[in-house]
């Protein structure tokens, strides 16, 4: 199947190109830039040195001989741009009949309120928001292989999700809201340039206090309320969550590590019981790390993903590979 990526010259559209060009059913057909990029024309590699002899392909801007193109050779159209670029991309490659998958934001959220609150546009394109099947990708497997259009899930909800359904599916969870205290790397930032987020000028501290647009996505897809608290951490890649959770009465320890039972088959989850997980043991690593420990009925769940593959990339992957039937860690485990 022959893949294109739109906005490749980012973080996660060039770990996506390296997932892409190195799986064993997949062409990278093309990587592209808009006509306005300082990076068009570019080699991928010369941006990204340690993929020399992998990603030497140029980052053509998105022309109208582009979409020309890829409306006659791709097959799955990935976006990896900024949100309101994939609302008006992603109808355009729909009507051409490809499968699209997008990275951004676009389409997560169920209604045009929450776009307004949340990323502070009007969503043109409505009606798509119901059609978008949420890309995580060990909790709906079957609507992802099925959709044309995949919202692949944001990177702090993954691992706070990943973490929360099987309580909330185990029906745990007391009624009080959960409190996600949350830290990630710089890249999560994106590589446009900012002194808010230059790695020399970074130091820990909280962001998007009450307004954090994953949010109200961590709440549609969990159906409960969060407290949710992003940080910016000093280092490259990776995230770490600590949960604050409120068991029912009575919730006992072994009923916990049975509600977590549900994940222990699948391959990108790592359940650690009470070790406490680590950014360095996900940096580069396609896995969610879960591990708690409780305390009558406070539970302290923590979580560790990569930003950039389970929390983009690599979800993304699992996304495609779910839309061509086979197993969604295809191109993942033993692969990086």
């Amino acid at each position: 199947m022959n893949v294109v990526i739109i906005g490749a010259s980012g973080y996660s559209g060039a770990e996506l190109a390296s997932l892409v060009a190195k799986h064993p059913q997949l062409t990278l057909k093309a990587c592209y830039v808009s006509e306005g990029s300082l990076d068009k024309n570019k080699c991928l590699s010369d941006l990204y040195p340690e993929h020399l002899g992998l990603l030497d392909h140029p980052l053509q801007p998105l022309t109208a001989a582009a979409y020309t193109d890829i409306e006659q050779h791709a097959d799955y159209v990935c976006l990896c741009t900024d949100h309101e670029v994939s609302v008006d991309l992603a109808p355009r490659f729909l009507a051409m009949g490809k499968k699209v998958f997008d990275l951004s934001g676009g389409f997560r959220l169920a209604g045009n309120e929450d776009y307004l609150t949340y990323y502070g546009f009007a969503h043109q394109h409505p009606t798509l928001l119901t059609q978008a099947a949420y890309g995580l990708a060990e909790w709906n497997a079957d609507a992802i292989s099925q959709a044309n259009l995949v919202a692949v899930a944001g990177c702090y909800p993954t691992a706070a999700l990943n973490s929360l359904k099987p309580l909330k599916e185990a029906g745990l969870l007391a009624e009080q809201t959960i409190i996600i205290n949350a830290v990630s790397g710089v890249t999560g930032a994106g590589r446009k340039a900012s002194v808010n987020t230059h790695f020399c000028e970074v130091s820990l501290a909280p962001y998007g206090l009450f307004n954090h647009r994953h949010t109200p996505e961590i709440e549609q897809h969990l159906g409960h309320p969060v407290l949710f608290t992003p940080h910016l951490g000093n280092f490259p890649r990776g995230i770490l969550e600590t949960i604050y959770v409120q068991l029912k009465p009575g919730v006992t320890p072994e009923q916990v590590t049975e509600a977590y039972q549900v994940l222990a088959d699948e391959p990108l989850i790592r359940l650690l019981g009470s070790k406490i997980p680590s950014i360095k043991g996900v940096a580069k690593q396609p896995y969610v790390d879960i591990a708690w420990q409780q305390k009558g009925e406070q539970l302290i769940v923590m979580s560790a993903i990569d930003n950039l593959l389970k929390g983009a990339a690599g979800q993304a992957l699992q996304c495609i590979n779910l839309a061509m039937g086979i197993p969604h860690h295809t191109g993942l485990v033993g692969a990086l």
